[in-house]
């Protein structure tokens, strides 16, 4: 069974985007403060794509017996660059829309689709809810480093503030 608290984190953790993200900041939005760090943007993009992955994983423990789902790794990604193209605006219309989606789907789930279970190469098995919870951290984990991007952008003398 999907928890309450797993549930209203998934319908509320995406609010703090208006509060994180400066829109009206192209520069901001794309500088990347390190050469091989992902910039705000492609965090968010990545965020987004994740959010398909993750509907499409969901799908196939819904389908299949325990299927062993492999890591996902952006670089490993063919789609991974048209994401990353994609204006930030497009980024986060998609974020929002492709979000609604897999809160329609778990908002479905009957209580025997709750208890299905897919395998982790690094995890194990883990149920659905496990799936939701891990999906949630990883999100959680990006919007922090999002976060961190812009105050410590913000804060240096870049000529980005």
């Amino acid at each position: 069974m999907i928890g309450q608290s797993l549930l209203v984190r998934l319908q509320s953790q995406l609010d703090s985007l208006p509060f994180l993200i400066p829109l009206s900041n192209l520069e901001l939005m794309t500088h990347r403060p390190t050469p091989n760090k992902w910039s705000v943007h492609e965090n968010l993009a990545h965020l987004a794509r994740y959010h398909q992955v993750f509907l499409v994983r969901l799908q196939r423990i819904l389908e299949e017996d325990r299927p062993t789902l492999p890591r996902y790794r952006a670089e490993e990604d063919e789609r991974w660059p048209v994401w990353a193209a994609k204006s930030p605006t497009a980024v986060l219309s998609e974020l929002q829309r492709l979000r609604k989606q897999l809160i329609e789907t778990v908002g479905n789930l009957s209580p025997e689709h709750s208890r299905r279970s897919a395998i982790h190469p690094a995890f194990g098995e883990m149920s659905v809810a496990h799936w939701l919870e891990f999906f949630l951290l990883h999100e959680a984990h990006h919007l922090y480093v999002v976060w961190k991007l812009i105050h410590e952008t913000a804060t240096k003398d870049c000529g980005l503030q």
